[in-house]
């Protein structure tokens, strides 16, 4: 008796969802991501406006004065959805728990002077406010912002910070053996100290700015744009040379999250821009007006660790964002 074993080919009727290949052609397969992303905004007649804003429906696309014909142009280049989300984040927190592993094992935070210990709490422990402002912050954005490719993406922003927030906290716990005596005087520093001030000010008015585009704008390309590299680049080299290199790896998630998250950042600004030259004003004055202030908020900070070479660090590191934003079309 032979059994002859054959295979079938079954060609799919369509290869994706209806509304995706609207978008992509009815023949070219969808990755997950564009299943996920492309028409999740609620649109359409709205039962009742919101009180709060009775100006506006409750998904409106005049919250902001940028304007699009589709708001889908505003992708994620990481192409992230929940699964691929919470795999790369998996990951790197592994590396994460890792490095805060041999620090607690070995101890290595004891070998760091007490001059760099307490001025590295200065430095460091007052953004897990920042942080939390920052979520804040993303999280109006998935509120009132309209497209689901921006509020989905910004939504991730929003779980990263509140996870920024917690590794800031682990370290302040490190440093004072889990008493939490750094963490409360970090706030006190956040809330008083005169070289916190102007920072906490730019992050409070943001928590009023009706504008969503331009909080994204200021939030997550300027403030992030400057705070980033100085603190976990500037002031962690300042700190290699003072015996501060046990810090480091603790801090290196956020090092590798800027880097990525600014592809985002940027391919959301470049497609705006790309759409008229009005959204490309608005956006140019936006990054040049924050960027400002950002420099300006920083600057005191910038001198207690960096001391005379501040001006040239901030210079710097100004520079780059003008180079992004030259990069994605924008006036720098």
């Amino acid at each position: 008796m032979t059994i002859d074993i054959r295979t079938a080919t079954i060609q799919p009727r369509r290869q994706t969802y209806a509304n995706v290949a609207r978008r992509i052609g009815a023949d070219k397969p969808a990755s997950r991501y564009e299943e996920s992303m492309f028409d999740m905004q609620a649109t359409g007649e709205f039962h009742y406006r919101p009180t709060w804003a009775p100006e506006y429906e409750l998904f409106d696309a005049r919250r902001t004065v940028i304007v699009l014909d589709d708001w889908h142009v505003l992708r994620d280049p990481r192409q992230f959805y929940y699964g691929t989300y919470t795999i790369t984040r998996s990951r790197m927190m592994e590396a994460s728990e890792k490095a805060f592993a041999y620090a607690e094992r070995r101890g290595s935070l004891s070998a760091v002077s007490d001059q760099w210990t307490e001025l590295a709490r200065h430095y460091l422990l007052p953004l897990r406010h920042y942080e939390w402002g920052a979520n804040m912050n993303n999280c109006n954005i998935t509120d009132i912002g309209f497209g689901s490719a921006i509020t989905q993406a910004a939504m991730f922003a929003t779980m990263d910070r509140l996870g920024i927030a917690q590794i800031v906290s682990r370290i302040g716990l490190l440093m004072d053996g889990g008493t939490g005596t750094s963490l409360t005087a970090a706030k006190q520093d956040w809330l008083e100290h005169p070289s916190w001030q102007g920072l906490r000010r730019a992050m409070e008015d943001l928590f009023v700015e009706p504008d969503w585009f331009q909080v994204f704008v200021a939030q997550n390309f300027a403030l992030d744009g400057i705070l980033y590299p100085l603190v976990y680049r500037a002031f962690d080299d300042e700190g290699q040379k003072q015996g501060g290199g046990a810090i480091s790896p603790l801090t290196e998630f956020m090092l590798d999250w800027f880097d990525e998250t600014s592809r985002w950042v940027d391919a959301v600004m470049a497609a705006a821009a790309k759409e008229s030259e009005a959204n490309a004003l608005h956006l140019s004055d936006w990054a040049a007006s924050w960027t400002a202030r950002a420099r300006q908020a920083l600057e005191p900070l910038a001198t207690e660790v960096l001391h005379d070479r501040e001006g040239e660090v901030l210079d710097g590191i100004v520079d780059d964002l003008a180079a992004r934003c030259r990069k994605i079309g924008l006036r720098a």
